[in-house]
């Protein structure tokens, strides 16, 4: 089968509409019709802006297509020709129905087709996404390459709704903030799309989670009724099935005696907590960790004086005897998490990508694969194709550094931007 780009596809489109008209006189109504809508659907996957009017005339049947300033081409295609393009739009429509499915079975080869895909799908349907891809001038059509998407500055997750299409969410996350501050507002359609991305990257990562006991210390989290962060670990819990598996909040003393019970068993443990409470619970309860892996997300909340990773990290594994610490990035933006297994470097999952823009140009671009360097500083992009019902393609305002391999590190974030509550620390 030939492989067409964004133009060829448009002329094929148009050329498949104009003649599936040319020839309803001598097709029945439902036959027009099938066409008419496959060739409308992946019209507005390819984010042709297209205005239909029918014609009827006494002998024929004719076609308006408004498209972008070009007209509706007209060729002269065999039956056979006109067949396999009816068939290729047809290919796209369950191509459509399967996204979900392919987006967590993509390698890195395909990244970059699947992103332009669900770059095409938000575009038609995230209203408030268009609306700023059109306040920059932005035609979808000449979006082509990775580099070329338009990422949706973070801060609109506090004042817009950011929906692909309208639908009643079944869950609404909500950033922590901090006192005054407007929180953030992330609406699943699906909630089942959230839990395969934590649950496919926690394998990818550590393994199957019934091998582990998962012990979530997250006090001022689990205190909330919205947090993406407390509804991952509560999943963890439930799906290792361990009798210790479990969150605290202020236990300490009980956290220790279950800690070194599963180091007396040789029980995987895995401690995921917020930075300050981790902190806390390692300044009373000293002890050696063997088995034990200690996952910081970050988040101080004005709860303590600010310190570097490297600082936390060194008194964590002095206080609990640890050669490393792990560390968990994510936010209530995002439906993915990237994980540090140690040195605060921290790898993406397959259906999630960091790029890099300037400082000074938000449209100065990075990707990993066209590095010439090991490495380079600016501030953070995101691709996460699990947001596939809002938006996919995120600016934040984390300062990293990123890695020709993929890897990359945060180090701070950019000067009067609000405070996280899974915000990391500065180097």
């Amino acid at each position: 089968m030939n492989v067409f780009g964004d133009r060829e596809l448009n002329l094929i489109c148009g050329a498949v509409v104009y003649l599936s008209f040319l020839q309803a006189e001598k097709a029945t109504t439902s036959i027009a019709n099938r066409n008419v809508i496959l060739i409308c659907f992946i019209c507005s996957n390819l984010l042709i802006e297209i205005e239909i009017t029918l014609i009827h005339k006494v002998k024929s049947t004719g076609l308006r297509l408004k498209v972008q300033g070009s007209r509706c081409p007209t060729f002269n295609l065999e039956p056979s020709t006109f067949n396999f393009l009816i068939s290729f739009a047809e290919q796209k429509m369950d191509r459509n129905d399967t996204i979900h499915t392919d987006i967590f079975n993509v390698d890195s080869a395909a990244f970059e087709e699947m992103a332009l895909h669900v770059f095409r799908y938000q575009y038609a349907n995230t209203t408030f996404y268009r609306k700023y891809c059109d306040s920059l001038h932005i035609d979808p059509v000449n979006i082509n390459r990775l580099e070329k998407i338009p990422f949706l500055p973070i801060q609109f997750f506090k004042s817009a709704t950011i929906t692909a299409g309208d639908f009643e969410p079944q869950v609404i996350f909500e950033s922590s903030g901090t006192t005054g501050s407007i929180n953030s507002r992330h609406l699943l359609k699906d909630t089942g799309i959230y839990e395969e991305s934590f649950l496919k990257a926690f394998r990818l990562f550590y393994g199957d989670v019934q091998d582990w006991c998962i012990i979530g210390l997250l006090p001022s989290y689990l205190e909330r009724k919205s947090s993406s962060l407390v509804y991952m670990v509560n999943e963890l819990i439930k799906r290792s099935g361990h009798d210790s598996s479990g969150f605290y909040l202020y236990e300490h003393q009980q956290l220790q005696d279950t800690l070194l019970a599963n180091e007396a068993s040789g029980q995987k443990t895995l401690l995921i907590g917020v930075t300050y409470a981790l902190l806390d619970f390692a300044a009373g309860h000293q002890m050696k960790l063997n088995n034990t892996v200690v996952m910081e997300t970050g988040g101080m909340k004005g709860r303590r004086e600010e310190l570097t990773r490297a600082e936390v990290q060194g008194i964590l594994k002095e206080k609990l005897g640890l050669t490393r610490v792990h560390s968990e990035y994510g936010m209530t933006e995002l439906l993915s998490q990237a994980y540090s297994l140690g040195e605060g470097i921290f790898k993406c999952p397959p259906w999630m990508k960091m790029l890099l823009r300037a400082e000074d140009d938000p449209f100065e671009l990075t990707i990993p694969e066209n590095m010439t360097i090991g490495s380079k500083g600016g501030v953070t992009n995101i691709v996460d194709l699990a947001n596939l019902y809002s938006c996919s393609f995120i600016a934040t305002d984390d300062i990293g550094k990123l890695y020709r391999n993929g890897d990359f590190e945060i180090s701070g974030r950019l000067d009067n931007s609000d405070i996280r509550g899974c915000g990391l620390m500065i180097t």
